[in-house]
Protein backbone atom coordinates (compact mmCIF):
# COMPACT_ATOMS: atom_id res chain seq x y z
CA UNK A 1 0.00 0.00 0.00
CA UNK A 2 1.38 3.41 -0.88
CA UNK A 3 0.84 6.11 1.70
CA UNK A 4 0.73 9.82 0.81
CA UNK A 5 3.72 11.90 1.85
CA UNK A 6 3.27 13.81 5.11
CA UNK A 7 5.32 16.78 6.20
CA UNK A 8 4.32 16.73 9.86
CA UNK A 9 5.86 14.15 12.18
CA UNK A 10 3.79 13.10 15.15
CA UNK A 11 4.96 11.61 18.42
CA UNK A 12 3.45 8.40 19.74
CA UNK A 13 1.85 10.52 22.48
CA UNK A 14 0.17 12.63 19.76
CA UNK A 15 -1.17 9.44 18.21
CA UNK A 16 -2.51 8.17 21.53
CA UNK A 17 -4.25 11.51 22.16
CA UNK A 18 -5.91 11.31 18.74
CA UNK A 19 -6.99 7.69 19.29
CA UNK A 20 -8.43 8.61 22.67
CA UNK A 21 -10.67 11.28 21.18
CA UNK A 22 -11.51 9.80 17.78
CA UNK A 23 -14.35 7.56 16.69
CA UNK A 24 -12.19 6.38 13.77
CA UNK A 25 -9.23 4.01 14.14
CA UNK A 26 -5.76 5.03 13.02
CA UNK A 27 -2.49 3.25 12.43
CA UNK A 28 0.81 4.76 13.59
CA UNK A 29 4.24 4.24 12.05
CA UNK A 30 7.41 6.31 11.94
CA UNK A 31 5.82 9.55 13.06
CA UNK A 32 2.86 9.26 10.71
CA UNK A 33 -0.81 8.67 11.52
CA UNK A 34 -2.97 6.92 8.93
CA UNK A 35 -6.75 6.62 9.01
CA UNK A 36 -8.01 3.07 8.64
CA UNK A 37 -10.80 2.70 6.11
CA UNK A 38 -13.95 0.78 6.92
CA UNK A 39 -14.44 -2.58 5.26
CA UNK A 40 -17.10 -4.08 3.05
CA UNK A 41 -19.99 -6.17 4.39
CA UNK A 42 -18.20 -9.26 3.02
CA UNK A 43 -15.01 -8.36 4.89
CA UNK A 44 -16.96 -7.79 8.10
CA UNK A 45 -18.78 -11.13 7.71
CA UNK A 46 -15.53 -13.06 7.15
CA UNK A 47 -13.92 -11.37 10.16
CA UNK A 48 -16.94 -12.18 12.34
CA UNK A 49 -16.94 -15.79 11.11
CA UNK A 50 -13.24 -16.23 11.97
CA UNK A 51 -13.82 -14.69 15.40
CA UNK A 52 -16.84 -16.89 16.11
CA UNK A 53 -15.26 -20.13 14.94
CA UNK A 54 -12.07 -19.56 16.92
CA UNK A 55 -13.91 -18.33 20.02
CA UNK A 56 -15.91 -21.56 20.14
CA UNK A 57 -12.70 -23.62 20.08
CA UNK A 58 -10.64 -21.51 22.49
CA UNK A 59 -13.10 -20.30 25.14
CA UNK A 60 -12.11 -22.89 27.77
CA UNK A 61 -8.34 -22.73 27.20
CA UNK A 62 -5.51 -20.29 27.83
CA UNK A 63 -5.85 -18.41 24.54
CA UNK A 64 -8.26 -15.51 24.01
CA UNK A 65 -9.77 -14.21 20.78
CA UNK A 66 -9.83 -10.43 20.26
CA UNK A 67 -11.59 -8.53 17.51
CA UNK A 68 -10.37 -5.51 15.54
CA UNK A 69 -10.81 -3.21 18.55
CA UNK A 70 -7.58 -4.54 20.08
CA UNK A 71 -4.52 -2.48 19.20
CA UNK A 72 -1.26 -4.37 18.67
CA UNK A 73 2.09 -2.63 19.00
CA UNK A 74 5.24 -3.91 17.33
CA UNK A 75 7.89 -2.69 19.76
CA UNK A 76 10.85 -3.11 17.41
CA UNK A 77 9.37 -1.05 14.56
CA UNK A 78 6.88 1.16 16.41
CA UNK A 79 3.87 0.08 14.34
CA UNK A 80 0.56 0.40 16.18
CA UNK A 81 -2.33 -1.21 14.33
CA UNK A 82 -5.61 -3.09 14.66
CA UNK A 83 -5.47 -6.61 13.16
CA UNK A 84 -8.82 -8.11 12.14
CA UNK A 85 -8.43 -10.91 14.72
CA UNK A 86 -5.72 -11.31 17.37
CA UNK A 87 -5.17 -14.34 19.59
CA UNK A 88 -3.17 -13.92 22.80
CA UNK A 89 -2.23 -17.04 24.77
CA UNK A 90 -1.55 -16.53 28.44
CA UNK A 91 -1.52 -13.13 30.14
CA UNK A 92 -1.65 -10.07 27.88
CA UNK A 93 1.56 -8.04 27.83
CA UNK A 94 0.72 -4.37 27.48
CA UNK A 95 2.83 -1.76 25.80
CA UNK A 96 4.61 0.43 28.37
CA UNK A 97 3.56 3.60 26.54
CA UNK A 98 0.07 2.42 25.65
CA UNK A 99 -1.88 0.33 28.14
CA UNK A 100 -4.59 -0.26 25.50
CA UNK A 101 -2.16 -2.10 23.21
CA UNK A 102 -0.78 -5.61 23.55
CA UNK A 103 2.68 -6.65 22.45
CA UNK A 104 2.43 -10.45 22.64
CA UNK A 105 0.01 -11.87 20.08
CA UNK A 106 0.43 -15.58 19.37
CA UNK A 107 -1.58 -15.54 16.14
CA UNK A 108 -2.88 -12.70 13.94
CA UNK A 109 -5.55 -12.97 11.25
CA UNK A 110 -5.99 -10.44 8.48
CA UNK A 111 -8.96 -10.72 6.13
CA UNK A 112 -7.68 -9.47 2.79
CA UNK A 113 -9.38 -6.83 0.66
CA UNK A 114 -8.55 -5.17 -2.63
CA UNK A 115 -7.24 -2.08 -0.85
CA UNK A 116 -5.16 -3.85 1.82
CA UNK A 117 -3.97 -7.13 0.28
CA UNK A 118 -0.58 -5.85 -0.88
CA UNK A 119 0.11 -4.16 2.47
CA UNK A 120 -1.10 -7.15 4.53
CA UNK A 121 1.09 -9.56 2.53
CA UNK A 122 4.10 -7.24 2.36
CA UNK A 123 5.08 -4.40 4.68
CA UNK A 124 2.60 -5.22 7.44
CA UNK A 125 3.76 -8.85 7.58
CA UNK A 126 7.37 -7.65 7.76
CA UNK A 127 6.42 -5.66 10.87
CA UNK A 128 4.52 -8.58 12.39
CA UNK A 129 7.53 -10.88 11.89
CA UNK A 130 9.38 -8.72 14.45
CA UNK A 131 6.98 -9.71 17.24
CA UNK A 132 8.83 -12.43 19.20
CA UNK A 133 5.63 -14.10 20.48
CA UNK A 134 3.95 -14.33 17.05
CA UNK A 135 3.85 -17.95 15.87
CA UNK A 136 1.34 -17.82 13.02
CA UNK A 137 -0.05 -15.24 10.61
CA UNK A 138 -3.28 -16.12 8.81
CA UNK A 139 -4.52 -14.48 5.62
CA UNK A 140 -8.15 -15.07 4.65
CA UNK A 141 -8.71 -14.48 0.93
CA UNK A 142 -11.63 -12.51 -0.48
CA UNK A 143 -11.35 -13.46 -4.17
CA UNK A 144 -11.56 -17.21 -3.63
CA UNK A 145 -12.16 -19.57 -0.75
CA UNK A 146 -8.63 -19.89 0.54
CA UNK A 147 -6.80 -19.56 3.84
CA UNK A 148 -3.05 -18.99 3.87
CA UNK A 149 -1.24 -19.82 7.10
CA UNK A 150 2.29 -18.55 7.71
CA UNK A 151 4.09 -20.38 10.53
CA UNK A 152 7.32 -19.45 12.29
CA UNK A 153 9.93 -22.21 12.09
CA UNK A 154 13.55 -22.48 13.15
CA UNK A 155 14.51 -21.57 9.57
CA UNK A 156 12.14 -18.60 9.22
CA UNK A 157 8.54 -18.44 7.99
CA UNK A 158 6.80 -21.02 5.82
CA UNK A 159 3.32 -20.91 4.37
CA UNK A 160 0.61 -23.45 3.65
CA UNK A 161 -2.51 -22.88 1.56
CA UNK A 162 -5.81 -24.44 2.54
CA UNK A 163 -8.66 -24.70 0.03
CA UNK A 164 -12.28 -25.94 0.06
CA UNK A 165 -12.58 -29.34 1.72
CA UNK A 166 -9.50 -28.71 3.89
CA UNK A 167 -8.95 -27.55 7.45
CA UNK A 168 -6.35 -24.88 8.20
CA UNK A 169 -4.27 -26.13 11.11
CA UNK A 170 -3.46 -23.47 13.70
CA UNK A 171 -1.00 -25.41 15.86
CA UNK A 172 0.12 -22.34 17.81
CA UNK A 173 -3.31 -22.06 19.45
CA UNK A 174 -4.55 -25.66 19.18
CA UNK A 175 -7.38 -24.84 16.78
CA UNK A 176 -8.32 -25.11 13.13
CA UNK A 177 -10.46 -23.36 10.55
CA UNK A 178 -12.52 -25.47 8.18
CA UNK A 179 -12.41 -23.59 4.86
CA UNK A 180 -15.95 -24.58 3.83
CA UNK A 181 -17.42 -23.78 7.25
CA UNK A 182 -15.71 -20.38 7.39
CA UNK A 183 -16.90 -19.17 4.00
CA UNK A 184 -20.38 -20.63 4.43
CA UNK A 185 -20.72 -18.85 7.80
CA UNK A 186 -19.87 -15.57 6.06
CA UNK A 187 -22.20 -16.02 3.09
CA UNK A 188 -25.18 -13.76 2.72
CA UNK A 189 -28.37 -15.73 3.39
CA UNK A 190 -30.58 -16.40 0.40
CA UNK A 191 -34.30 -15.61 0.54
Amino acid sequence: MTWPAHHIRYSFADYLALEGSSNVKHEFLAGQIYGMAGGTPEHAALTAAVTGLLFAQLRAGRCRVHDADLRVRVIETGLATYPDVTIVCGPRQRDQEDQNAVTNPTLIVEVLSRSTEEYDRGDKFEHYKRIPSLQQYVLVAFREREIEVWSRTAEGWENTLFRPGERATLKSIGAELDVNELYEAAEEPRD
